[in-house]
C-alpha cells in the first residue's frame, strides 16, 4: 500500500487531493499540518508537519512513498525544501506545486531555484504550474470579502486569467503521485478560459444577480500594507498578471481526460458561499 504525504493537507490543493486519494482502497494518506489536531478528513491520518520544524520532519516521512509538496511561500523555500527531499527515502516520488509559467522568471530567481531543489533532489519527480485560483473569491483572505461589497480590486492592466479551480489541480496532482508515466514532467495547468477583469465581474454579476465592479488599481495600491519578502512576491504576481503568463493550457485535459472546470460553472457551485 503506498504512502503519501500532504505537506499543506487543509490547504486549497491539499485537501481536495486528500479527499481523492482517500477514495484509493489501496493508499494510505497523511495529511500534513502544523496543527494535527486541526485535520478531520476522512480517511487522512493527522501528521505533524511545519517548515519551521525540521525536527519533525524524519517522523513526518518516514516510510512514505510520496510526497505532494506546497512550496512554502516564502523566501528560504528554495532551501527548505531540498533540505525536506535530503530527509526522504531515495524511492520517494516527489510532486511539486509551483506556479504557472516559471520559466518566465530570471533564471536563479526564487521560484525557478525551487524548482531546481525537486529536480536535483535524486527522487522521482513531477512539476504542477497552476494559474490563479478561483477560489481567491471563496476566500476572506483573499476577495471574498470585496466581492460582498460589490467591488472587485485588481491591477491586471488589461489582462486575462484563465481561473482553474482547485479540484482540477488537485486531479492532475493524484495522477503524478500515483502514476509511474508522468515522472519527471511539467505540467501548465489552467481553467477552461481566460477572462478579463471586467468579464470576471460580469460573470460574478450574472451568478450573483447584484452588481460586481472592477476596479483597476495600481501594484502599489493592491500590495499597501504588505512588507518584506510577502511584498515582493505578491507584486512580482501582479507584474506576471500584467505580463500575460497566465494563459489557457490544456494541461489539465492531458492528464485527467476531461475538460477544466470553467470560472462559470465554479461560480454557479458557490453561489451561496459567495454571498448570493
Amino acid at each position: 500500500m503506498p504512502r503519501v504525504l500532504i505537506t499543506g493537507v487543509r490547504g486549497k490543493t491539499g485537501a481536495p487531493l486528500a479527499r481523492l486519494l482517500t477514495a484509493h482502497d489501496d493508499v494510505e494518506v497523511l495529511g500534513g499540518s502544523s496543527d494535527p489536531s486541526s485535520v478531520d478528513l476522512p480517511g487522512v491520518r493527522p501528521t505533524a508537519f511545519s517548515w519551521d520544524d525540521q525536527d519533525g520532519w524524519p517522523a513526518a516521512t518516514d516510510g512514505v512513498d510520496a510526497i505532494y509538496v506546497v512550496r512554502p511561500d516564502r523566501e528560504d523555500a528554495p532551501q527548505l525544501v531540498a533540505d525536506l527531499l535530503r530527509k526522504t527515502a531515495a524511492h520517494t516520488r516527489v510532486v511539486l506545486l509551483s506556479e504557472q509559467n516559471a520559466d518566465s522568471f530570471a533564471p536563479g530567481t526564487w521560484a525557478p531555484e525551487v524548482e531546481r531543489a525537486v529536480r536535483e533532489s535524486g527522487r522521482s519527480w513531477s512539476i504542477l504550474r497552476p494559474g490563479w485560483f478561483a477560489q481567491v473569491f471563496t476566500d476572506d483572505r483573499y476577495l471574498r470579502a470585496d466581492v460582498a461589497v460589490g467591488r472587485l480590486p485588481f491591477p491586471a492592466g488589461g489582462a486575462a486569467l484563465a481561473w482553474i479551480d482547485t479540484r482540477d489541480i488537485a486531479a492532475v496532482a493524484e495522477r503524478a503521485l500515483l502514476d509511474d508515466g508522468l515522472a519527471g514532467t511539467v505540467h501548465e495547468l489552467s481553467g477552461r478560459q481566460a477572462l478579463t477583469l471586467p468579464q470576471t465581474a460580469a460573470a460574478l454579476s450574472e451568478v450573483l444577480e447584484r452588481p460586481i465592479e472592477h476596479l483597476e488599481v495600481t501594484i502599489e495600491d493592491a500590495v499597501a500594507g504588505v512588507d518584506g519578502f510577502e511584498r515582493w512576491e505578491f507584486a512580482t504576481t501582479y507584474e506576471r498578471v500584467q505580463a500575460g503568463v497566465y494563459a489557457v493550457t490544456d494541461g489539465v485535459e492531458r492528464v485527467t481526460g476531461r475538460p477544466a472546470r470553467s470560472f462559470h460553472e465554479f461560480l454557479a457551485e458557490h453561489r451561496v458561499e459567495l454571498g448570493a
